[in-house]
C-alpha cells in the first residue's frame, strides 16, 4: 500500500470522529458581527489543538477578538527546518435570514450526504479538515513531515480590523516558507479551484438624515425625502451601463501580466449554470457590456449596494416620508487600489454632485494581492491535488472575494494558496450553507498528502509553473 493509500485508510477510520468535531464547532454561534460566543468558541478551537498535541498560545493583548496560534514541531522522520502556515478564520456570517434555512443554522445538520450549518463552508470545515490531516500524519507517519503553523482569527468576517497589529508585533512566530488561505473548494463540474491572490475592498456606509421624526407623506409636497436623496446621491455613482462614475476611483491601478491574461482567459464558465445556481431573472452585467466575465471577476473593480434601509418595510401601507436613509456598499478593488483613497474619492464625489449633508463612514478596508504563479510552491500543490482528487485543477490569479491576504504578504513575504472542502452549491455567506461528507474526507487526505511533499518541493529549483487550462 503506497503512501496515498495510507492516508486514505486512515482518515476513513477516523472519519466519523472528525464530523463529531466539526458538529460540535458548528454548533457554537460564532457571529462577530453580534459579538456572539466568541470566548467559548477560542476555547473549543484551542482543545482541538491540545488534542493534537499541538503547541498553542491565545494572543488577545493587542484589542479584538483573540488570536490563535498553534505550532505543530516536524516529526523525528521531518523536516524542521521548512514550515507552512495555515490561515484560517473562526468567526462566521450573521445567519439571516432564518426563514429561508430547511433546518436550525447551529443545528449541525446532515442530509443526503452534505452538512448543512453556517460556517460549516466559510471556514470551520477547512480548520477542522486541517486539524484531521494532522491527525492522518500523526498516524501514518509517526508525526507531520514539516513544521505547521496556524493563525486562526475571530474577525475575518468583519474585515480583519484588528490582525494586521497581531501580525506586526508576532512576525517571527508566524513565519513561514509558504500559506494556504482559508477557503476553496469544487466547481460545477467537481474541479479543485484554487486562487493564489484576492480582491481588496473599501466597505462604507452612507447615511442621509432629513428630520428628526418621520412624517406624514403629504409633506412630501414641501419636504425632501431622505430616501429619495439618498437614492439620487447613490444613482450618480454608477449609470445605467453598471459603469463606475466616481472620479479617481481606477487610480493606480496595477494592469495584470499578460501571464495572468492568458490564465484567466483559460477559466472555465459556464453563465447558464450561474444563472441556474443563483436564480437570477436577468443577463449577466458582462453579457449586456460585452465583457468577458472571467476578466471581469477576476482584473475589475466593482461597486455594490449590499443593502438599503429608510422608512416602512412591514405588511400593508404606511404612508411615510422617512427622516433617515441609509446604505451600506462595499468596493472590491484590485491590485493598485487603496481603500483609504477609494474612501476619499467617494466622499469628494458626494460633495462635487451637491450631496454634502450625506455622511460617508468607512466600515473597513483592506488592499487586494497576488502570490506569484513562479513559486514552487503553486506548483506543487496544483500536482498533489491532481494526484488526490483525479481531475483538472483550475487556479485563478485572485478571487473575486475578499480577506486579509495583503498583510501577510506583506508582512510575512510568502506565496499564498488558498484552497478547501467547499462546493459549487455551498452558499456560503447565504441560507443553507454546505458542505459534502465526501469533499471533507479528500480534502482532509489531500492537505495530509501535499503536507508529505511540501519540504521536497520547496528545496526543489523550479523556475517555472505551467497552468494548464
Amino acid at each position: 500500500m503506497n503512501q496515498l493509500e495510507k492516508l486514505k485508510k486512515a482518515v476513513n477510520e477516523f472519519l466519523p470522529t472528525s464530523i463529531e468535531n466539526l458538529q460540535g464547532y458548528l454548533s457554537i454561534p460564532t457571529v462577530s458581527a453580534q459579538n456572539k460566543s466568541i470566548s467559548e468558541t477560542v476555547e473549543y478551537v484551542v482543545a482541538m489543538i491540545k488534542d493534537l498535541k499541538g503547541e498553542v498560545k491565545v494572543l488577545d493583548d493587542l484589542g479584538g477578538n483573540p488570536v490563535v496560534y498553534a505550532f505543530f514541531a516536524a516529526g523525528d522522520q521531518g523536516d524542521a527546518s521548512k514550515t507552512l502556515l495555515f490561515y484560517n478564520h473562526y468567526d462566521v456570517q450573521p445567519p439571516e435570514p432564518l426563514n429561508e434555512w430547511d433546518s436550525n443554522p447551529f443545528e449541525p445538520t446532515i442530509k443526503d450526504g452534505k452538512l448543512f450549518a453556517r460556517g460549516v463552508a466559510d471556514n470551520k470545515g477547512d480548520l477542522v479538515a486541517r486539524l484531521s490531516a494532522i491527525k492522518a500524519l500523526q498516524k501514518v507517519e509517526g508525526g507531520v513531515p514539516c513544521n505547521i503553523k496556524f493563525l486562526i482569527e475571530g474577525e475575518e468576517e468583519i474585515g480583519s480590523p484588528n490582525l494586521e497589529p497581531y501580525l506586526k508585533k508576532y512576525r517571527e512566530l508566524f513565519q513561514a516558507d509558504a500559506c494556504i488561505w482559508e477557503f476553496g473548494g469544487k466547481d460545477d463540474k467537481d474541479r479543485i479551484s484554487m486562487v493564489a491572490g484576492i480582491k481588496g475592498m473599501a466597505y462604507m456606509e452612507l447615511t442621509c438624515i432629513g428630520a428628526e421624526i418621520d412624517m406624514h407623506s403629504s409633506v412630501g409636497a414641501y419636504v425632501d425625502n431622505a430616501a429619495w436623496r439618498l437614492v439620487l446621491a447613490l444613482g450618480t455613482m454608477k449609470n445605467q451601463q453598471n459603469e463606475i462614475l466616481v472620479d479617481g476611483f481606477f487610480d493606480g491601478i496595477k494592469e495584470p501580466t499578460e501571464s495572468e491574461k492568458q490564465v484567466v482567459a483559460n477559466l472555465p464558465f459556464d453563465e447558464k449554470a450561474i444563472a441556474r445556481l443563483y436564480g437570477l431573472k436577468r443577463a449577466l452585467i458582462t453579457s449586456r457590456k460585452g465583457v468577458d466575465p472571467r476578466e471581469a471577476m477576476v482584473f475589475h473593480p466593482t461597486m455594490t449596494i449590499c443593502g438599503l434601509e429608510s422608512g416602512y418595510t412591514g405588511e400593508g401601507a404606511k404612508t411615510v416620508l422617512p427622516k433617515k436613509a441609509m446604505a451600506k456598499i462595499d468596493c472590491r478593488l484590485v491590485p493598485g487600489q487603496d481603500p483609504n483613497y477609494i474612501f476619499e474619492c467617494i466622499k469628494k464625489h458626494l460633495l462635487v454632485h451637491g450631496f454634502d449633508d450625506i455622511e460617508v463612514k468607512l466600515i473597513n478596508g483592506q488592499k487586494a494581492y497576488r502570490s506569484s504563479f513562479h513559486h514552487p510552491f503553486i506548483d506543487h500543490v496544483i500536482q498533489a491535488a491532481k494526484e488526490v482528487y483525479k481531475n483538472d485543477v483550475i487556479l485563478a490569479p485572485n478571487s473575486a472575494g475578499t480577506g486579509p491576504m495583503y498583510i501577510f504578504g506583506e508582512q510575512l513575504c510568502l506565496p499564498i494558496v488558498s484552497t478547501g472542502v467547499g462546493w459549487a452549491g455551498s452558499k456560503a455567506h447565504a441560507p443553507n450553507e454546505s458542505i459534502r461528507l465526501q469533499d471533507f474526507e479528500e480534502g482532509i487526505v489531500y492537505i495530509a498528502y501535499m503536507l508529505t511533499g511540501f519540504s521536497d518541493a520547496l528545496t526543489e529549483k523550479k523556475d517555472t509553473v505551467v497552468i494548464k487550462k
